[in-house]
């Protein structure tokens, strides 16, 4: 069986994530949890607090790595040769992205197939900004992800307030 990259931002991981991340790694012999350091999206936290924060929740799955890359999620294919990227697909909104982020990734190497997976029902319309924007305004966030991270989102908010 082989390997998959499973990139994101996870600012912060969420339940959602880890439902994807528990989906692939029973296909998969490995599932490298790929944490993208993309200044662009403007995270709050650092490349290494998510790295953390993702290693916690994912540290009871043996066949889980997680680490962070700066580069092309296909450089990081070569590099780990890996066979395929692993994508969550929430709702067809992500469908148009998605599918230009794929088809752009098979251009580059053409080996890069990407494996879409629908997560549960309850995890749908969950994502990370959702969950910063509820902490923000006080909003109950224990449902959408574990209380280790729920208390770093919360200190961060604290810290940036």
């Amino acid at each position: 069986m082989p390997t998959a990259l499973y990139p994101g931002t996870f600012d912060p991981i969420t339940y959602g994530h880890i439902d994807i991340a528990v989906r692939a790694a029973k296909i998969f012999r490995k599932v490298i949890a790929v944490v993208a350091v993309n200044a662009s999206k403007n995270p709050i936290f650092t490349p290494e607090e998510r790295v953390e924060m993702a290693r916690e929740a994912l540290k009871d799955i043996p066949e889980i790595e997680v680490v962070s890359y700066s580069g092309l999620i296909v450089d990081y294919v070569r590099e780990r040769s890996a066979s395929a990227i692993v994508r969550g697909l929430r709702a067809v909104s992500d469908f148009d992205y998605e599918f230009q982020m794929a088809f752009t990734n098979r251009n580059m190497l053409a080996s890069a197939e990407t494996v879409f997976f629908m997560p549960s029902a309850e995890y749908t319309y969950l994502n990370s900004t959702l969950v910063r924007q509820l902490a923000e305004h006080g909003g109950d966030i224990s449902g959408f992800v574990p209380e280790f991270v729920k208390k770093k989102l919360l200190e961060k908010m604290k810290l940036c307030g």
